[in-house]
């Protein structure tokens, strides 16, 4: 009975214009759903990282205003940072089994 039923609805034109429109746009359109999942999805994926990296911009903007406003700070970061040293004064830098330093 619901056989019936529901293949007198298909055989309306306007029901099977209808579906064959919905079935053409879900799967084989240039705009198809898979395709608006990928895209959605890779949309998440930048939103995180550009998120990452406003993070690390801001960390790294908190420190370099830290370091320009004192002599002292500005002094000890270049010391840390890239291993300067003043004349006549030895460095010496702890690194593990790979030559990595241990402070990064």
């Amino acid at each position: 009975m619901l056989y019936r039923r529901l293949l007198r609805y298909l055989r309306n034109f306007y029901v099977a214009t209808g579906l064959g429109l919905l079935v053409w746009m879900t799967f084989f359109d240039a705009n198809d759903l898979p395709t608006q999942i990928r895209n959605r999805w890779k949309l998440y994926e930048l939103d995180e990282e550009a998120r990452f990296y406003q993070e690390k911009i801001k960390a790294v903007q908190d420190e370099r205003r830290e370091v320009l406003g004192n002599d002292q700070l500005r002094e000890k970061f270049a010391r840390e940072k890239y291993l300067m040293k003043k004349e006549g004064e030895d460095v010496f830098v702890i690194v593990d089994e790979h030559n990595d330093p241990l402070e990064k």
